[in-house]
């Protein structure tokens, strides 16, 4: 049973951290080298893409998809899509991604003449089941030295431990004062029944030792 227990909060944290590693803002130096639309069929990944732009219609399949290619520091690169998130979720209420377009192409730099930009997205790049993460903004650095930090990431968890901690200790006292009584009330029920099945069956034995020959 333990190891049941075990696996099950493991399972919980992978998920609950996966989840918020997805959705929560994360922040990389790149150096922007092209911008374009392309025509994107999505299918059993639709999952990972967000949707058309907002006062289109949602359920598209096929679509243009705003695309933009940067450069790390390092020299690998990154492509990030540039999709609306509309109303819905992550809570990034994007509505402006022909304008992270028009600016993100106003950046596209060379390796000769380099400016670096802090690249603001959520989600995953993965290669074998093409997805993207999505840029959500951008803003101009000085160089690709800069150190980020991530104060909103910071924020967000703290409240986030905060409300487990709020929500463990109303647990812990709603069980105090409601399950544990009934819990204990439970057992004396079950003393006293099995307390009289024992009196029952000393009489019962009592009786037929009776009917024995002596």
């Amino acid at each position: 049973m333990r190891y049941v227990k075990w696996a099950f909060w493991s399972v919980l944290i992978l998920v609950v951290g996966g989840f918020l590693h997805y959705t929560m803002p994360q922040q990389d130096i790149v150096r922007i080298v092209n911008t374009e639309v392309r025509r994107v069929d999505v299918g059993e990944n639709k999952i990972f893409w967000a949707q058309t732009d907002v006062a289109n219609t949602p359920t598209t399949v096929n679509r243009d998809v705003r695309f933009i290619e940067t450069i790390r520091p390092n020299g690998k690169p990154i492509v990030y899509r540039n999709e609306d998130t509309g109303w819905g979720w992550p809570p990034y209420f994007k509505l402006d991604s022909s304008n992270l377009q028009a600016e993100a192409s106003d950046r596209i730099s060379s390796r000769d003449n380099p400016q670096w930009v802090v690249m603001r997205h959520y989600g995953w790049r993965n290669e074998f089941i093409s997805i993207f993460p999505n840029a959500v903004g951008l803003r101009p650095i000085d160089g690709p030295d800069v150190t980020l930090i991530p104060w909103l990431n910071i924020v967000i968890l703290v409240v986030f431990l905060v409300l487990i901690l709020v929500a463990r200790q109303m647990w812990l006292q709603f069980r105090e004062r409601s399950i544990d009584p009934l819990v204990e009330d439970a057992g004396e029920a079950w003393d006293k029944v099995d307390a009289f099945a024992e009196r029952k069956k000393g009489r019962l034995r009592r009786w037929f030792d009776s009917w024995k020959p002596k």
